[in-house]
Parts: structure tokens; C-alpha cells; sequence
């Protein structure tokens, strides 16, 4: 059940941050000046903050809990997705075929949805899969520090934590949770890499 709390909190915050970055940058790219610049600028505030630190300050003020590590996760990777979304959103509505369209009169939601959009999924479907494994490492580190998952809720975090005042009589009571965060982090990892190679 650790395991599934776990990852419950790595999927959901990571499908909030990765359909909000996207919209950001979809739209940012899209249409550009000084809106851009705006949105870009707030993300750059965002990417100036440690992911954990701010995490943690978010936690620290919303109060620990399963809803609010999902929320604070979200809002901490969102700019990534933000970023990765409108660099092929800059280069893509420049090409022939989008101008033809708009040149045809389409509509600018359909421009971005049907034509723009699709076109730039591969660099997301690579940055969520690593997006996953530093969601479960945060998750694991606020449950750890008592600001994520609260017991008697189980999740990895919350088992390690839970285990260090009896680490040298049972040391498999922190081991089995270390080692399932390691390879769970792992591989997200090698998704991410090999979903690279292949899109």
C-alpha cells in the first residue's frame, strides 16, 4: 500500500504539472510579445527556487497531507513543462503547413490543438517520464521530513521515517523502502531515457 500511495502522489502531480506547463507553454509560444515574456518571466522566478525548498515552503504553508504534496509537486514542475512546451511551439507555427493554415482562415484553437500540439508531444512524453522520477524522490523526501503523507497513511517516505529509531535492531525496515524509492526513481529514469532515444 506504500508503494501505491507513492505513486499515486508521483502520477497525479506530475499529470497536474505536465497539463498545466503544457497549456503555459503552448500558449505562450503561441502567441508570443510581450505575453511571453510575462509567462516566461514568472517561470524563470519559479526556476530560480530550489524544486525541494520550495516544495517545502509550499507544504509549510498549505499544511502537510497527501492533497497538498500533489498540489506543491505540481506547482514546482510546472514551469519544466512550461519550458519544454514552447520551445517546439516556437519552431512548429512557423512552418509552411501551419501558415497555410492559417492562411485558410482556421481558428487559432484549432491551429494549436490539431496542427501545433500534436506535433510537439515527443520532448513531453520524454519529460514526463523524468518528471515521475523526481516527483517520487520529493514525495519521499516531504513524507520523510513529516510534511507529505501523514500516518498512519503508509507511503516510502513515511516508512523510513518511521524506521530510524529502530534501524539497528530491524535495518530491513529502512532498507525494503530505500531500495523501492532507488529503483522506482531508477526506472522512471531509463523510461525517460529510452523513450528518448525512440521518439
Amino acid at each position: 500500500e506504500g508503494a501505491a500511495n507513492s505513486l499515486r502522489v508521483a502520477l497525479l502531480s506530475v499529470a497536474i504539472a505536465a497539463s498545466g506547463g503544457t497549456l503555459i507553454g503552448t500558449l505562450s509560444g503561441y502567441i508570443g510579445g510581450v505575453f511571453d515574456n510575462i509567462l516566461m518571466r514568472i517561470m524563470d522566478v519559479f526556476f530560480a527556487l530550489p524544486a525541494l525548498l520550495l516544495a517545502l515552503v509550499i507544504v509549510s504553508i498549505l499544511g502537510p497531507g497527501v492533497s497538498t504534496t500533489v498540489l506543491a509537486i505540481a506547482i514546482v514542475y510546472t514551469p519544466i513543462f512550461a519550458r519544454v512546451a514552447r520551445g517546439p511551439v516556437l519552431s512548429v507555427k512557423e512552418m509552411e503547413f501551419v501558415l497555410a493554415t492559417r492562411c485558410l482562415g482556421t481558428s487559432d484553437a484549432r491551429i494549436v490543438f490539431r496542427h501545433i500540439l500534436p506535433n510537439t508531444l515527443a520532448p513531453l512524453i520524454v519529460q514526463v517520464s523524468l518528471a515521475l522520477s523526481w516527483s517520487l524522490l520529493t514525495e519521499a523526501g516531504l513524507s520523510f521530513l513529516g510534511l507529505g503523507t501523514q500516518p498512519p497513511t503508509p507511503s516510502w517516505g513515511v516508512m523510513l521515517s518511521e524506521s530510524r529509531g529502530i534501524a539497528e535492531m530491524a535495518p530491513w525496515l529502512m532498507t525494503f523502502p530505500a531500495l523501492s524509492i532507488v529503483l522506482g526513481v531508477l526506472s522512471f529514469n531509463l523510461l525517460g531515457d529510452g523513450l528518448r532515444d525512440v521518439l
